[in-house]
């Protein structure tokens, strides 16, 4: 996608004929708008839609001067700043990130970086990781800002540029909110509410832990030598050997008090297996039926243990010459509590290859959960019961990584409080055909208006 010209940005910027400062049409144009950002890592659309969300916070009141965008590694991060003309209490933060996972459009139904309303969903690539909490966020501080609301604390928006790859300007700003004595974060790249088939509410996790990240990549070399005089070694089977090796291997099962709440509060909402499965967990981790259970079901896998798996393969030189050099990516989702040195050392006894020489890609830290902040808890169950719903908000870790593993790292406190509710069989994040209910807009406003009325008072 082309850089936005001038008088299309201007038109974009413009709110709907009908739309009030904030409201669900506006919120709405500004989600699909978002999406026709390529924001893909190296493709030069991260930086201009950091540019595009300050030009559109700006239309709506905001001085431009509270904006800082930098540029580095190949994308981009935003920091805005709502001051509070007397800060009754420390600042806070609010984050997102402006980057989404490549996407070929040959492989979807639909472009994927133009958005799509058809069928009460809006779909595109990044429209749910993470530009609809990234969109509802904004639309709620303009529609606090035409209110005539103003903080009692400094409120801080970081928008990281790289959370999906690096890193880079995710740690960065985490040191940053450091350096600002920010208290504690809300992050609306995670946690969020489950419906149930029939679209109905029944579950919310607050973010409150997570997993750490790391890509190792494993390498075999050979002599090589002409294919009509194969040998007793081929790197490529010995590689095809270890990867079977790593994707059939189990972790040992591991609980924490985040975890076992999630999964107990998860189990006495279902009434099948599974929820037998999570609350026996819950009252005995070592209850061998109960794990095999969880271990099948991918929802559940990556909260009872660390999982490595192969992702990514690469070698030989020719189609007529025996492979010198094979390299295996494996990806690991670190369970808190267990060191990276540690995993590592796993793999290489998985592997049972002593010719196997190891690398570390990305290596994001591994942190403790955050402490349950009562102000926390009580204004995410505040905003979830606009719902009218009976769900009860509960701990939970999210299996994959975010930014706040960086801001935990630092001792800054971190939620992930996403105002998304959407059913399991419509989450398609990182994946074809992503899409999010037109209907999670409203509530996801309101989810938003009544944290920041809350914890920015």
């Amino acid at each position: 996608m082309k850089i936005i010209p001038a008088l299309l940005a201007a038109a974009l910027l413009a709110a709907p004929a009908t739309a009030a400062p904030g409201d669900a049409a506006e919120a709405k144009a500004l989600l699909m708008d978002s999406v026709g950002f390529a924001s893909v890592q190296g493709r030069g659309q991260t930086p201009a839609l950091a540019r595009f969300y300050r030009d559109w916070l700006v239309a709506r009141g905001f001085a431009a001067s509270d904006f800082q965008i930098e540029e580095l590694a190949g994308t981009a991060m935003l920091h805005f700043t709502w001051r509070a003309p007397k800060a009754k209490a420390p600042p806070m933060a609010l984050t997102g990130h402006l980057d989404v996972v490549a996407a070929n459009p040959a492989d979807w139904v639909r472009d994927p970086f133009k958005a799509a309303a058809e069928g009460g969903m809006i779909y595109g690539r990044g429209v749910m990781d993470n530009k609809f909490d990234v969109a509802m966020l904004l639309a709620t501080l303009a529609r606090l800002k035409a209110a005539g609301f103003t903080p009692g604390r400094d409120v801080h928006l970081f928008l990281s540029g790289d959370e999906e790859t690096d890193g880079v300007t995710s740690a960065a700003q985490a040191k940053q909110a450091k350096a600002l004595g920010i208290e504690y974060m809300l992050n609306s790249d995670g946690g969020g509410g489950a419906l149930d088939a029939a679209g109905a509410p029944f579950a919310y996790k607050l973010q409150a832990s997570e997993k750490s990240y790391a890509d190792f990549t494993l390498t075999i070399t050979d002599p090589g030598g002409h294919s009509s005089t194969p040998g007793a070694s081929n790197a490529i089977a010995r590689a095809g050997l270890v990867a079977a090796r790593i994707a059939g291997h189990r972790w040992p099962a591991q609980v924490d008090a985040i975890t076992q709440a999630s999964l107990a509060a998860a189990g006495a909402a279902r009434t099948d297996e599974l929820g037998a499965a999570m609350r026996r967990f819950a009252a005995d981790p070592t209850d061998a039926a109960a794990i095999a259970t969880l271990r099948v079901n991918p929802g559940t896998i990556g909260q009872i243990a660390t999982t490595c798996v192969p992702t990514m393969i690469s070698g030989g030189h020719a189609p007529n010459a025996l492979p010198q050099r094979v390299t295996i990516t494996v990806n690991c989702r670190i369970f808190p509590g267990t060191g990276i040195d540690a995993v590592k050392a796993e793999l290489a006894r998985i592997a049972e290859d002593p010719g196997v020489v190891f690398g570390t890609g990305i290596d994001w830290p591994v942190t403790p959960p955050s402490p349950l902040r009562a102000d926390v808890v009580d204004a995410v169950a505040a905003a979830v019961k606009t719902r009218k719903a009976a769900v009860k908000p509960t701990p939970g870790m999210d299996a994959g990584a975010t930014d706040s593993v960086f801001w935990r790292a630092l001792g800054i406190p971190s939620y992930g409080v996403s105002g998304l509710f959407i059913r399991a069989e419509d989450a398609f994040a990182h994946g074809l055909n992503e899409r999010v209910p037109e209907a999670a807009i409203a509530p996801g406003l309101q989810h938003w208006d009544v944290l920041l009325r809350r914890l920015a008072s």
